[in-house]
């Protein structure tokens, strides 16, 4: 198994050094707005989102993990950011592991603040400074299995964190504040439990959503989407995923005359494909892997050197597969227009159009042979 083969988004929960204990892999921040998108240029077999951010930056969006599952990359979730997300995505193919995903994905847990916490920058390894409440909880829990606390003194740590504001929320200040609600020797029963190390449910779901996810990346195993899956991706998410700065990368520059004929290219054949689907017509699996093939054959690209080609130019496999189908609706059209407008036109007027559209008289029929009409 390769670093590549797994990609990981990881900060608080869990330190980077752990991580590679696991497994290989590719150890990335917590996850912003696009770095799902971006992570498939690593062409990994799966992703394990764990953390991510939240209010500095816009969160990572359900759109881009259905992309990746689309695109045939597993992904993963847990403990934090992951957790959220794979509780609200799991029936659409994206894998929750852990008991924070859990007690989301059952409805015990609703408030997204139950994992939030403050931490440190990239420079201190993510450091986290203040305890998540769902630490808090489980911390409760093993105190009263332990008899440390009675389930009145549990009840009243946990209603004080949950009334603590999360970058405030540290065990010295909470345990300042809650000596005054517990029995007398309550604290020296929790210290005595404390000694031996408060859980951590967070770190623990990371460790399970990393190992869950490297063992798929060693296995032979595919993605398998549900039927609840959702269509191709909207109008709106195809142009933010072309705002990210690894897609422009692979852009030319929309200005000149070589930028705007290239833009004028592809908004009439988008238009085409577009007017295809508007009318109900679908090409056949077939069809659009002929297009496809079409397409790398006239690019130079062998067989062999597909996936290569497709990150150079900033695409993934859902990319590839709109694409695709959009040449097959284009050539679709092109070979039966009458199925799009009533006495639709044919080749010959086709042909006719464009000759005089160039000034090609019929009389210089042999020169217009030689020429290369665009």
């Amino acid at each position: 198994m390769r670093r590549s083969d797994l990609v990981v988004f990881l900060g608080p929960s869990l330190p980077a050094n752990a991580a590679l204990r696991i497994a290989p892999c590719t150890v990335l921040p917590p996850a912003r707005q696009g770095d799902v998108w971006r992570a498939l240029e690593h062409a990994p077999r799966a992703i394990a989102l764990v953390d991510g951010l939240f209010e500095s930056e816009p969160s990572v969006w359900h759109r881009e993990i259905l992309d990746a599952l689309a695109a045939g990359v597993a992904v993963f979730g847990g403990a934090s950011m992951g957790a959220l997300r794979a509780a609200e995505l799991w029936q659409f193919g994206m894998v929750g592991v852990g008991e924070i995903f859990a007690a989301y994905r059952d409805g015990r847990l609703l408030d997204d603040g139950e994992v939030a916490l403050l931490h440190a920058g990239p420079e201190h390894g993510y450091r986290a400074f203040t305890v998540p409440l769902v630490n808090v909880r489980a911390a409760a829990a093993g105190a009263v299995a332990a008899g440390a606390l009675s389930r009145g003194e549990a009840h009243a740590l946990v209603d004080l964190a949950e009334r603590t504001f999360y970058m405030d929320r540290t065990w010295k200040t909470l345990l300042a504040r809650i000596e005054s609600r517990w029995s007398r020797g309550a604290r020296s029963r929790w210290d005595g439990f404390a000694a031996a190390g408060l859980p951590d449910v967070k770190a623990s779901d990371a460790r399970a959503t990393l190992a869950a996810a490297a063992a798929f990346a060693r296995s032979a195993a595919a993605v398998q989407l549900p039927a609840s899956a959702p269509r191709p991706a909207s109008s709106l998410v195809r142009r933010r995923k072309l705002a990210g700065a690894a897609r422009k990368a692979a852009l030319p520059a929309a200005t000149g005359v070589r930028g705007a004929a290239l833009a004028e290219d592809g908004l009439r054949r988008a238009l085409l494909a577009g007017l295809a689907r508007s009318l109900g017509l679908a090409p056949s699996a077939s069809d659009v892997a002929r297009a496809e093939a079409r397409w790398l054959r006239e690019r130079r690209v062998p067989r062999r050197g597909r996936a290569r080609f497709l990150t150079r130019m900033g695409m993934d496999e859902v990319d590839a597969a709109r694409l695709a189908e959009d040449l097959a609706l284009e050539r679709l059209l092109l070979e039966e227009p009458s199925r799009v407008v009533p006495d639709g036109p044919s080749e010959i007027e086709g042909l006719a159009a464009e000759a005089r559209r160039l000034g090609l008289a019929a009389g210089r029929q042999d020169g217009a042979r030689r020429r290369r009409i665009r």
